[in-house]
Parts: C-alpha cells; sequence; structure tokens
C-alpha cells in the first residue's frame, strides 16, 4: 500500500463514527429517524469526489431495461434473491441469511412491506459507496420499525458489490437504510466490540447489475434538504421484490 493510500485510509478510519450518520439522519444534524444528533463530517472519500459538473453526461440518463433478468434467471439454492428496480437499471441481491439471520429477515421484511417502493439512493460517494432505503425523492425521511443488533461480527468483509447495513454512531441503530460498497472498504469491517471498532454488517450482494451501481456512483450530486452527496436526478426505487426465500 502506497503512502497516499494509507494516508486516506487513515482518513476514513478516523471519520468512520460519522460516515453513516450523515447520510442516515440529517446532515443538518435534525432528530431523524437515523440522525445521530451528534456534528457529522465528510469522509475523506468524499472530498476526492471529482466535482458534479465533472460526471459523465450519460450517467444521468435512465437505463431503460438494463441488466434486467427474468425470475427464472434469479432462482439460487444458496440463498434469497431479491431485485431491487431501478430507474438506473435493476439490482439482483442474493442475501447471506446463515450469516446475518437477524439482519436478512429484517431487510425482507422492509421489501415485502413495500417500504423501499419510491425510496431513492439518497447519499452517492464516489469510491466509497451508493446509499438508500431511507427518503423519497421528496427528501422526506420514511418511518421505520425499532433498530437492529448489529451482526458485522460475522466475518464477511465490505468488498465491492456487497451491500450492509447503515446506522448511526451507535453500533445497534440500523433500521431500513443499506448501501452497497463500491470498492473494497476494510475500514468498515468489524475489529472489536467498541464504539469505533463495530463496524457495518455485511448481509448479501449484487450478484448482477453492477453496472447499474455504477451509473448511479457516476450521478453528479448536490446538496439537498440539510444532506449532501444527492444524485441531482433523483434515482428512483420503483419497486423491490423477492424473488425467493
Amino acid at each position: 500500500m502506497s503512502i497516499s493510500e494509507r494516508t486516506r485510509a487513515a482518513a476514513l478510519a478516523a471519520a468512520l463514527p460519522a460516515v453513516v450518520a450523515l447520510g442516515c439522519g440529517g446532515g443538518d444534524g435534525s432528530s431523524g429517524e437515523e440522525a445521530s444528533g451528534e456534528a457529522t463530517e465528510t469522509p475523506a472519500a468524499a472530498e476526492e469526489a471529482p466535482a458534479a459538473d465533472k460526471a459523465p453526461a450519460e450517467a444521468t440518463a435512465a437505463a431503460d431495461g438494463a441488466d434486467a433478468a427474468t425470475e427464472t434467471d434469479l432462482m439460487t439454492d444458496t440463498g434469497p434473491m431479491v431485485i431491487f428496480r431501478t430507474t438506473m437499471g435493476d439490482l439482483n441481491i442474493e442475501l447471506y441469511p446463515e450469516d446475518a439471520p437477524a439482519t436478512v429477515e429484517n431487510f425482507l421484511r422492509y421489501v415485502e412491506d413495500g417500504h423501499y417502493d419510491g425510496t431513492i439512493f439518497h447519499r452517492v460517494v464516489r469510491g466509497f459507496v451508493i446509499q438508500g432505503g431511507g427518503f423519497t425523492d421528496e427528501m422526506v425521511e420514511k418511518d421505520t420499525r425499532e433498530p437492529i443488533g448489529n451482526e458485522a461480527t460475522n466475518g464477511l468483509k465490505n468488498l465491492r458489490g456487497t451491500l450492509s447495513m447503515a446506522r448511526t454512531s451507535d453500533p445497534h441503530s440500523a433500521t431500513a437504510q443499506f448501501f452497497v460498497n463500491t470498492k473494497d472498504n476494510p475500514a468498515l469491517d468489524h475489529t472489536g466490540q467498541s464504539m469505533r471498532g463495530w463496524g457495518y454488517a455485511v448481509f448479501g450482494k449484487v450478484v448482477q447489475g453492477m453496472e447499474a451501481v455504477d451509473r448511479i456512483e457516476a450521478s453528479p450530486v448536490v446538496s439537498r434538504a440539510g444532506h449532501n452527496d444527492v444524485p441531482h436526478t433523483p434515482i428512483v426505487v420503483q419497486s423491490a421484490e423477492v424473488i425467493s426465500r
């Protein structure tokens, strides 16, 4: 690892307690469903993101029909499957109930309840994560159930394409919001049962549709309703469906 890479990793680790609190609650410190009430800061990865006007123009276009899959294509013997149909393409997600049983069951309940339908990817940080599951396209935060325990002790790593639960600085505060890692993020992995060391619980992976993830990641972003890194053109989850359990 080069000196610059070590410096960036250290900066990201230092910002970790606020990494997901920024996106889950209000960047303005408001007391929303997942707001920490603490001062928030922008993760190091966001500081290095290109300006919005440097983003590829094609990234803002909806990918009609891209990455589409049929129910037969998605049947699996390894774990439950969910399809998120978005305005940037489909994300076909395999879940890991043996490694994160409470997290997977919680996620499936939100899918089956229709919670994610009409939500957006409200936080996009290039070279880091895309985050969704909590806000409508008008930046209205949706109601959630009670938080769940953090299953980041399962040994799964925050690698590119994996899904993890978003939370505040409280390790056991995850509800409905999740993020997709757009690169390997070892700084988000569990290292110990301390506030800083708990990490973020991996519970699934995008097995088809990483092209859509990359299009979402390339979206120009703005500040909106007290939140940073919000895509200029809303990226909407048109529907979320459980294909197999």
